[in-house]
């Protein structure tokens, strides 16, 4: 993360935020800061939607509203600036969150040790009284922050396809195996589904062994960090999270839209400024309920960037 060592609190939360390329592009605006703790406000727009057949924000972007705000929180908590890092965060959907209206995430650094700082919040829509979803994460503290010196080109879809080998780890063994070069792909909605999903731009390959792959491609506007530079966490979240539900919706033919009820993803690496790849298994499912898990890796499955595992509710026949 960008850190202005020297400033004021408040000049530097300003600062902050306006330096994230993802930030700035969504219009995030601090409303309320303090001493290791801030409030964030999301303003509502049409590109947020997620489902347009039930008028909901995609979960996707309260991840990354959350995520920003409890790195603001951090900030707010040192007593001189010093670059952090996402470990990990989960969210946990209390209720849908309805489209078009703006969300506030407020989050509090409760913990701040030598090395990690804890982060808790709550997510509220204007107008509701009940927070929509909960927030805790935590951030490594003294991370490096100088400009990143294993940068290559972005690869192209079928370049990064080629690349592909198999994972030996028990806990990926049912990930992919192989993907031809020529492995075709296409948009991963229909256009109009879901805005958000289009503002990613997120494609799907096609069909093959365990699933299929979800490619997220790169823009300038999904910079969490323009120091090294590195995608923002909560976008990876955002794409994590995409990916499961079109993986649930790829393996229940007919179904509606799933809806999240919680979601946990672990940071293992920042992930580079090029084309990410995400895929997914269900690792069980249920009547109403269904567990999935992905992996993100950009130019090596073996080496992700990210894993995560997340709850998501079944629609009824009826639904």
């Amino acid at each position: 993360m960008s850190i202005f060592s020297g400033d004021s609190r408040t000049t530097w939360v300003q600062a902050f935020i306006s330096g994230i390329p993802y930030a700035a592009h969504s219009g995030m605006q601090v409303v309320d800061m303090g001493k290791g703790h801030a409030s964030l406000l999301l303003p509502a727009r049409d590109t947020w939607t997620g489902d347009t057949t039930r008028n909901l924000i995609h979960p996707g972007c309260l991840s990354v509203l959350a995520d920003t705000a409890c790195g603001v929180a951090v900030g707010c908590a040192l007593d001189e600036m010093e670059p952090f890092a996402t470990l990990d965060l989960r969210m946990d959907y209390l209720r849908p969150p309805v489209a078009n209206i703006n969300t506030i995430c407020r989050a509090e650094c409760h913990r701040l040790s030598r090395s990690v700082a804890f982060v808790r919040g709550e997510l509220f829509q204007l107008g509701q009284a009940e927070p929509v979803a909960t927030v805790n994460a935590t951030f490594m503290r003294a991370t490096a922050n100088t400009r990143r010196k294993d940068l290559k080109s972005a690869p192209t879809p079928s370049e990064a396809a080629a690349n592909l080998i198999a994972p030996t780890s028990v806990e990926s063994s049912h990930f992919i195996t192989s993907v031809a070069a020529d492995t075709p792909e296409v948009p991963a909605l229909a256009g109009g589904r879901s805005p958000y999903v289009e503002f990613l731009n997120i494609h799907k390959q096609a069909q093959i062994d365990a699933g299929p792959v979800f490619r997220l491609p790169f823009k300038s506007e999904l910079i969490g960090n323009p120091m090294l530079p590195a995608i923002h966490g909560g976008v990876l979240a955002g794409f994590g999270e995409t990916a499961m539900l079109l993986h649930l919706i790829d393996t229940n033919p007919g179904i509606g839209v799933p809806r999240s009820v919680d979601f946990a993803i672990a940071y293992m690496r920042s992930a580079k400024p090029v084309d990410t790849f995400a895929q997914c298994s269900t690792i069980r499912q249920g009547n109403r309920v269904a567990l999935a898990q992905v992996s993100i890796w950009q130019d090596d499955p073996q080496r992700p960037v990210a894993n995560a595992r997340g709850h998501f509710l079944m629609p009824r026949e009826e639904e």
